[in-house]
């Protein structure tokens, strides 16, 4: 049955003291799938048209975005890490630990005992964390453009990441966008058209929310000091996808790889052409990826019916 897919207005759930703005869409009765958005980078960055597709396909959609970038907590009284605290990987303000439990929290707000969750990029990062510190809370995984955690798969080319680190406040709202295209330009799909209206569109509308530089600081020092999960990722039991553009620039394609071999049974999928954002051409087969996964784990959580 085809649902209404329309969002629901923005809402906020409080985990142990973190509140976190989200968004649904579809039908709350329908299994649920969180979407879990990567470094400084807002829910909104989640194509309504891939949640609407989701959500018309029997799932409930959550987006949100994470602490410290826009309507959710910023942690405005914790100073931002300095260029030689992430050079060194030393004093983050919090951990990807951290994010994780905020999701798991989500859940609670929800009132959801479990969820299909997708991570993209450092959102890859925190839902494999939720699956090992919370695994009764999870049903499936999808993990795009992500990695291990370990430094010697999924590394940046040298130039992005320096690029990364010292990222310029931006003066005012055209700045900001502009700069946000400037990246995109530089990790952004070259096999696919370069939407530069909607990158626009959306940089526009995350200033808006809320622009916070020291935020992104703060989460960039999560991802810099996060563990190598590669031995713990064996634990993980649940029906899993691993999905990565083969020309990535910022998370190499060795990280993907490196997760699907690390998790029992997941399933690398690899687009030739793609980088690391999501071109809209690929964004119906993103969705059916996800359904079909998602499918398959509902049959064992007896989550069938409800799945489409």
């Amino acid at each position: 049955m085809t649902t209404s897919a329309q969002p629901a207005p923005a809402l906020v759930a409080t985990a142990h003291g973190i509140e976190l703005a989200y968004e649904t869409f579809g039908d709350p009765s329908h299994p649920p799938v969180i979407l879990v958005m990567g470094l400084g980078t807002q829910m909104v960055a989640w194509p309504e048209q891939m949640c609407r597709g989701l959500a018309d396909a029997g799932l409930f959609v959550v987006r949100f975005d994470n602490r410290d970038v826009g309507a959710s907590t910023h942690l405005r009284g914790t100073p931002a890490p300095t260029l030689l605290d992430l050079a060194l990987r030393r004093r983050p303000p919090y951990r990807i630990e951290d994010m994780a439990d905020d999701v798991a929290g989500l859940l609670d707000g929800l009132g959801l005992e479990r969820a299909h969750l997708v991570g993209a990029s450092m959102g890859g990062f925190i839902a494999q964390t939720v699956a090992l510190r919370h695994p009764a809370r999870v049903s499936s995984l999808t993990l795009m453009m992500t990695s291990t955690g370990s430094r010697l798969v999924g590394q940046p080319r040298a130039r992005l990441f320096s690029q990364l680190v010292r990222r310029r406040v931006a003066r005012d709202r055209d700045e900001a966008v502009s700069a946000a295209v400037e990246v995109f330009q530089l990790i952004g799909s070259q096999g696919y058209a370069f939407d530069e209206e909607y990158l626009r569109q959306v940089a526009e509308l995350s200033y808006d929310r809320g622009y916070d530089p020291a935020g992104y600081q703060r989460q960039l020092a999560a991802v810099a000091t996060q563990p190598n999960r590669t031995a713990q990722l064996s634990r993980i039991s649940v029906p899993t996808l691993v999905i990565h553009g083969l020309r990535d620039p910022l998370v190499a394609t060795s990280g993907g790889v490196a997760l699907a071999r690390a998790i029992p049974g997941a399933r690398f999928v690899g687009f030739a052409g793609m980088g690391h954002d999501l071109p809209r051409e690929l964004w119906p087969e993103f969705v059916q990826q996800i359904v079909d996964l998602t499918r398959r784990a509902g049959s064992r959580d007896q989550w069938g019916s409800a799945a489409g």
